[in-house]
């Protein structure tokens, strides 16, 4: 088990607008992307695969630890919460390379167990612009246990100013997972999910719901200079779920009152 800090990485790749037009059809968005345009927030997630061979696969279906993040002893991996800076536009049909780093490693004990915290920055440039800075928390646990407790989902809050349904199918997810080249089986496999990792079906990436939330958001308030947002719950594709924004403040509410995640929004001035 290595906690040493990696180097940082380095990726380039041509933002080709056919796969960010084919999300928009994913998420069910009108409209058409050219070259030159400038994309949605976070559809740079389209890009920059880490395409791995699968001897370098865990049993989950997502590369192994190891390179930028580090080894931890600890196989369940979740995307727990971002924050982002929006700088200059991202562009379909442009060049761009993506550099990361490890910024973060820590270890602490919750009521599931041992855990380690890694967070991740990405800076995405075009041109020599800087575009977008990332930073992706990534929580890392034991394998699941069918004895384990559940831990409880906070409670939904119900003073919201607009809300906005949204529901999901298993075709969504799946064509998501393939449009952001996401092999975890959470998201396809329901056997796997239910069985290996003790969900009640398959669930909504945690991406997914901030990319519906950070769509909601720029419709709502206009174009984002920040976003941040934190996953406090899992959603399972066969619920119906509620977008909710107060002020700049936003959050995903499941059919039961249950919290799945909560944002921050920042309008650019």
């Amino acid at each position: 088990m290595q906690d040493a800090t990696p180097p940082a990485t380095s990726q380039s790749d041509t933002v080709d607008p056919a796969r960010a037009n084919a999300l928009l059809a994913t998420l069910g968005v009108p409209g058409h992307i050219s070259a030159g345009d400038p994309l949605p927030p976070f559809f740079h997630q389209l890009y920059f695969w880490d395409a791995r061979p699968a001897s370098e696969l865990g049993a989950d279906g997502h590369p192994r630890p190891g390179g930028l993040i580090p080894e931890t002893g600890l196989p369940r991996r979740m995307w727990a919460g971002g924050r982002l800076v929006f700088g200059a536009p991202f562009r379909a049909g442009v060049a761009a390379e993506k550099t990361s780093i490890c910024e973060n490693l820590a270890r602490k004990t919750g009521r599931s167990g041992p855990l380690a915290l890694v967070t991740l920055r990405h800076e995405i440039r075009q041109d020599g612009q800087l575009c977008v800075t990332e930073r992706q928390d990534l929580v890392y646990r034991e394998p699941a246990r069918a004895e384990a407790a559940r831990p409880v989902a906070p409670v939904a809050a119900t003073d919201e100013e607009t809300m906005q349904p949204a529901a999901f199918t298993s075709t969504q997810l799946f064509r998501y997972s393939a449009l952001t080249f996401n092999g975890h089986r959470i998201h396809y496999d329901e056997t796997y999910a239910r069985e290996a990792e003790g969900y009640d079906g398959l669930v909504v990436h945690g991406p997914l719901l901030a990319q519906k939330l950070m769509l909601f958001a720029a419709a709502e308030l206009g174009p984002l200079e920040r976003f941040a947002f934190r996953a406090t719950a899992p959603l399972m594709h066969h619920e119906t779920a509620e977008l909710c924004r107060n002020g700049t403040r936003l959050w995903v509410r499941a059919s039961d009152g249950r919290q799945c995640m909560e944002a921050t929004a920042v309008v650019r001035s």
